[in-house]
């Protein structure tokens, strides 16, 4: 099937554009990014065409990679049920976003281009890290993906490197995602440990047989990265300022790839998880938290993109819970949907920024449904999707992943729905400040070209009928839990408190504009905590990035570095220096003076002879 042949595909639209595309013009610079990607679906769909039912996993073997005692790692390629859904939200959900940052990066400028070509390039990488994340056969090899894609997000989020903070949010994401990564390489060490092998076959069938100690441990840490990687409590601090870069780039990120790479991960790891309940609890827990906590800061925000971000933290929360309650196939059900919804939010938000040449505070929009029409009705779909509305595509993921909360703990459920009442306030709040009322900005709105929007037009239809795309049926043979049983009354709470949220949102930015100024009045203390995000980041720069600064300095820089190996390095030179300034003394230069000094050697050695000799008789 040439497995291989997928993420490849990209990896070369990579090296040209990384290599020539200084010479290229912008319309061959986007027809190899784009045609690379387009090129891996198409052969991604052909793959799973070809391979029919997938009762069983198909696996490529290429060469031996690492070889030393019992540790015999391969590059390895697989193909599941699992694997298919991801390649084809990556793959399709990329394709999609490659097109629309045609007509998006069209104005960068630079030498020669040099900004859009450098962004395509680093857009096709991107998308061969996570292709190889997605088809591993092992967790080394899923491993190389997960760091690739970290460090594709921290060249896409410092994109615009002349800017300030656009290089701190790069420089954060980087550092927040080593946090986690940590605890995922330490899994990998205890999964050689334990196991002897890292193929997921191989450690999957003997996970049965395993201690519970031993596979809660190894859970928790795959937990940690998981956190990292998708943003859960409380490593979530990295993600909203990802919005730094380009909106391509925070649809890719928050839709398509990097932060979906920790729900899949411990998908992937059922067989470890099922039989360690506590670690279970824990990704239920940090689920439901992180999704009720990144919701409440949605509902303050003002930035077009920072609501929306906030929102995919929330969203991945709920596909955490999904995972956490043992409903693998629904958290995956909504990993898809939201792809769908997710990406249109981001490529519509990006349309109305760029209608209104960079302007993203929602306070200065307005009035633009009839102005950027296109953009409108499609974000709409959107809005009305990850709302819960009825027969959308996040309507049936979401209530598959709550009514498998309610029978896991049903205080869980109500907290799932509240929070899913604030998402649905917050999107049309986003909605209603930015397309209803009078246009309060500056600029002269304009609709994007067809190659923006026709994007959005294709995931608007996904949004609304994703959902009929039973991903739960589908992945029954794969996952041992199989599909969560619909509950119509548990549906009908969740639909009641979207609409409710819908409707606040028109009655506090439509109907009654000063209601909502009103009302932060009334819990102005309780506004400004939630405005400033309950001040985590000023917390965290307090206990954990000063002491960490302020002691590298102090300690590792001014004793440790500056102190002694300085010390050591220039002690040896002053040594050497001393030694030679004794000899340089003996080169005088003067014939007579050398020759005292042979003479002087020649004495001395014939005296040490002659007593040597006088010793042995």
């Amino acid at each position: 099937m040439q497995l291989w042949l997928i993420p490849i595909l990209p990896l070369a639209g990579f090296f040209i554009n990384g290599v020539f595309g200084r010479r290229f013009s912008k319309s061959l610079v986007s027809t190899v990014a784009v045609g690379s990607v387009v090129l891996a679906f198409a052969w991604a769909l052909r793959v799973i065409l070809a391979l029919g039912d997938l009762n069983s996993a198909y696996t490529e073997h290429y060469f031996t990679w690492i070889q030393s005692g019992f540790v015999n790692i391969g590059c390895d390629m697989a193909v599941d049920r699992l694997t298919v859904v991801m390649l084809m939200v990556v793959t399709g959900i990329g394709s999609l976003i490659h097109i629309y940052a045609i007509g998006y990066m069209a104005h960068e400028h630079g030498p020669n281009f040099g900004g859009f070509y450098r962004f395509f390039a680093y857009l096709n990488l991107f998308m061969f890290f996570m292709l190889t994340l997605v088809l591993a056969a092992n967790f080394l090899l899923l491993f190389v993906g997960w760091e690739g894609v970290g460090l594709c997000s921290y060249l896409l989020i410092g994109f615009y490197f002349d800017k300030k903070f656009a290089t701190n949010a790069g420089n954060k994401a980087f550092i927040v995602n080593r946090i986690g990564d940590f605890g995922f390489s330490l899994a990998i060490f205890l999964i050689m440990v334990n196991f002897k092998s890292l193929d997921f076959a191989t450690v999957f069938q003997q996970a049965p047989g395993a201690s519970e100690a031993t596979l809660t441990t190894i859970g928790l840490l795959l937990l940690v990265g998981a956190c990292g990687k998708s943003a859960q409590l409380p490593l979530y601090v990295w993600l909203p300022d990802a919005m730094a870069g380009p909106t391509p780039v925070s649809a890719l990120i928050h839709a398509a790839t990097m932060v979906t790479a920790g729900v899949y991960m411990c998908a992937r790891s059922w067989p470890i998880y099922v039989h360690a309940p506590e670690a279970m609890h824990a990704i239920a827990l940090i689920g439901i938290a992180t999704a009720f906590f990144a919701a409440t800061i949605g509902l303050a925000q003002n930035d077009i993109k920072k609501v929306f971000a906030y929102s995919t933290v929330s969203q991945l929360g709920y596909m955490f819970v999904g995972v956490g309650c043992g409903a693998f196939s629904a958290g995956i059900y909504h990993l898809m949907t939201h792809a769908f919804f997710k990406a249109l939010l981001f490529l519509g938000s990006g349309s109305v920024i760029h209608a209104l040449s960079g302007e993203q505070d929602l306070r200065n929009m307005g009035g633009l449904r009839t102005k950027i029409p296109w953009t409108f009705w499609t974000m709409l779909c959107a809005a009305l999707a990850i709302s819960g509305f009825p027969f959308t595509s996040g309507f049936f993921s979401k209530d598959a992943i709550l009514i498998a909360a309610h029978g896991y703990a049903p205080w869980m459920f109500w907290l799932g729905v509240v929070t899913a009442g604030m998402t649905a306030f917050y999107v049309f709040r986003a909605m209603f400040l930015a397309f209803f009322g009078t246009y309060r900005g500056r600029e002269h709105p304009h609709e994007s070209p067809p190659v923006m929007y026709l994007p959005l037009v294709v995931l608007a239809a996904l949004s609304l009928g994703g959902g009929f795309i039973k991903i739960p049926v589908f992945l029954d043979k794969f996952f041992p839990t199989g599909e969560v049983p619909e509950d119509s009354t548990l549906m009908a709470i969740s639909v009641a408190f979207g609409l409710g949220g819908i409707a606040l949102a028109y009655l506090m930015y439509v109907l009654k504009p000063s209601m909502a100024d009103s009302f932060a009045d009334s819990v102005k203390g309780l506004y400004t905590l939630v405005y400033n995000k309950y001040f985590v980041d000023e917390i965290y720069d307090a206990a954990v990035v000063r002491p960490v600064v302020g002691g590298s300095r102090a300690v590792l820089w001014k004793t440790v570095d500056a102190g002694f190996i300085d010390g050591m390095v220039n002690g040896v030179g002053t040594l050497s220096r001393g030694v030679g300034d004794v000899l340089r003394r003996m080169q005088s230069g003067n014939i007579r003076s050398y020759a005292s000094w042979v003479l002087l050697g020649c004495v001395t050695v014939i005296g040490a002879v002659l007593f040597f000799l006088g010793g042995v008789r």
